[in-house]
């Protein structure tokens, strides 16, 4: 039986030598999505913007909800504010939440010995990010149109995201595997996702909290990534780098935790499924 290699650096090593399968495959999940219906990839735009309308509806004219940045604050600060909180967690959701099903949606790549299924993670992974590029085009013309300018702090946001997408990834190994040998897997990361929409201060600012919670929310990697996201994208603010620095250990381990766990039970996916 073939012995697959757990190493950390085998993972960059696999993303090299597949980049090509991987961008093949990728762009042909993203087209599929899209194939058949009358405005292809502008749904791309549609989706984030009517949410983001729903949302924003809902939170400042409903419940009139404000973010508290200030007495000239508006509507249209609090919808950007509030978006990119939605983008970060519709990303990492959308990885999240495919995960499970990832290995047994492709059996056919199982049967095959010299496909390299570990990344099938890669590929959900590019396609989630196709979309949260496409949001945040959405949220950078926003920006231009109502606020007139976008801070250079932006050009930060792929070093400030870093840590989510290591974790993503080693969530997206573990979980893909634990889906071929526990189908209710796909039925807790939903649930999981849903908590941490509202867990991960993605409608409300981590300082509106009493300050006795607000340490259980500071302790989500995910809440701390989206409020740096912010202090970046809008408040024009340099991200913390103790945080960032923890956060990145934590989520380079989770990498390789999961890339680990994968390595070491894709043996058996052949005999389950």
């Amino acid at each position: 039986m073939q012995n697959y290699s757990a190493h950390p650096f085998e993972m960059i090593k696999s993303l090299w030598r597949n980049k090509r399968l991987i961008v093949q495959l990728s762009k042909r999940e993203v087209l599929g999505r899209y194939r058949g219906s009358a405005l292809g990839l502008s749904w791309s735009f549609f989706n984030p913007i009517l949410m983001l309308v729903i949302y924003t509806f809902v939170f400042s004219v409903v419940f009139k909800a404000r973010w508290g940045t200030g007495a000239d604050e508006n509507k249209t600060d609090f919808a950007i504010i509030l978006f990119v909180g939605l983008l970060i967690h519709g990303f990492f959701a959308e990885c999240i939440n495919r995960s499970p099903t990832l290995i047994t949606s492709n059996v056919s790549y199982v049967k095959k010995v010299v496909f390299p299924l570990e990344i099938l993670p890669w590929v959900a992974f590019c396609s989630a990010l196709f979309h949260a590029a496409i949001s945040l085009l959405v949220l950078l013309v926003a920006q231009l149109i109502f606020k007139h300018s976008i801070p250079v702090t932006a050009l930060l946001l792929p070093i400030v995201v870093l840590p989510l997408l290591l974790g993503i990834m080693g969530l997206s190994w573990l979980f893909a595997s634990l889906g071929v040998y526990l189908r209710d897997i796909s039925q807790i990361t939903a649930m999981f996702s849903t908590v941490l929409l509202f867990m991960s201060a993605v409608f409300f600012p981590i300082t509106a909290l009493p300050e006795k919670y607000q340490f259980w929310i500071r302790i989500n990697p995910l809440a701390s990534l989206i409020e740096q996201s912010r202090n970046v994208l809008v408040f024009g603010q340099l991200p913390d780098l103790t945080a960032w620095a923890i956060m990145f250990t934590v989520g380079a381990l989770i990498a390789w935790c999961g890339f680990a766990w994968f390595q070491k039970t894709r043996k058996g996916f052949a005999d389950v499924l």
